[in-house]
């Protein structure tokens, strides 16, 4: 099964670390995984082993929005040119289609492969943000390159994709957050860090988002105790110190089967939570959500920044489902 997956949380709660655990919890199973660093703040890379310079040298997302466009547009008769295309623009018929494991000019320019215990995956960066791209077209240009690839990314067996993400507003304004199959929330057992959870809490009640907490930098009891008063069942897990981490974090990692049994038990529970997710996939109402912030977001700047009709490029046939080939111009599909 493809599923995705997001972590969130404010900075500093250790989201990195733990998308890149469970990253490398994926490799190590054999799974097939796209790795993508949506963070403001550009760590997953060194994360995941990357030195300075390899992180460095990753391709930004953001810097080769064209070309991503001009793939996924295909030969769908809807979106006149790759210009008129904006983050939430969604496929249709004639439209490329990406899959995690297939080779294609997206992972060609923007991919590059990341050797972990038991395997590899591909890592893809939206490129570092500056604070003149706060706000403004290319900050969403860098995060928009992420939404249009899970706009068009359809199913296969065993295939993840783990995006580590800004718990930002920007996120929500454009429905990014709706993308995903599950939403792992990290928090620290502290006032700020269950507002994060709150606040996605309020925005993604209205659209079924599947949220879990994830509480990170637990020392006693009492760290659990509070966790579990602020967030409830949501809860799902909770990770403590870690020596193996700490050895990661300073660029000596051990092998990844000689992380602690606990924190490796809270890995496979947060795998299992994501997995169960999938019997519970809707694929019309993710088509309607996506569907719903296009026209949201061609209203309120797109049309006019574009010069075209971008509710246009809906159509209103096309499912996303597993029914449709990846990496060619896409059919109508219904859900499986």
């Amino acid at each position: 099964m493809n599923m995705k997956i997001a972590f969130v949380g404010k900075g500093g709660s250790g989201k990195t670390t733990l998308s890149s655990l469970f990253i490398r919890h994926l490799a190590a199973s054999g799974a097939a995984a796209v790795a993508i660093d949506a963070d403001i703040n550009q760590h997953l890379g060194p994360a995941l082993g990357l030195d300075e310079a390899e992180a460095a040298a990753l391709p930004a997302m953001g810097e080769r929005l064209p070309l991503i466009k001009d793939y996924l547009r295909g030969s769908n008769p809807r979106i006149a040119s790759a210009a008129t295309m904006i983050k939430t623009t969604p496929p249709g018929q004639g439209s490329r289609l990406v899959r995690v494991r297939e080779p294609n000019p997206v992972y060609d320019a923007c991919a590059r492969p990341v050797e972990l215990d038991g395997g590899a995956v591909r890592l893809m960066v939206t490129g570092p943000f500056t604070d003149a791209d706060l706000g403004v077209a290319c900050y969403h240009s860098k995060t928009g390159a992420v939404e249009l690839y899970l706009n068009h990314l359809v199913d296969g067996p065993d295939e993840y994709v783990v995006v580590d993400m800004t718990a930002g507003s920007d996120s929500f304004a454009s429905g990014m957050f709706t993308r995903f199959d599950m939403t792992f929330l990290v928090a620290e057992p502290t006032r700020k860090g269950v507002s994060v959870y709150r606040q996605y809490k309020e925005y993604a009640r209205d659209f079924g988002v599947a949220l879990k907490v994830v509480g990170n930098k637990i020392q006693e009891q009492d760290d659990i105790d509070f966790l579990r008063a602020e967030v409830g069942d949501d809860l799902l897990v909770t990770v403590g110190r870690s020596d193996w981490v700490r050895a990661m974090e300073k660029g000596r990692p051990p092998q990844f089967d000689l992380l602690e049994e606990p924190n490796a038990r809270a890995l496979a529970t947060l795998r299992a939570t994501a997995d169960a997710t999938y019997e519970r996939r809707d694929r019309e109402r993710y088509m309607r959500q996506m569907v719903h912030f296009h026209l949201k977001n061609a209203e309120s700047w797109g049309n006019e920044r574009t010069g075209a009709d971008l509710a246009a490029q809906i159509d209103p046939g096309f499912v996303l489902g597993e029914g449709v080939e990846a990496g060619v111009e896409a059919g109508v599909s219904t859900p499986a």
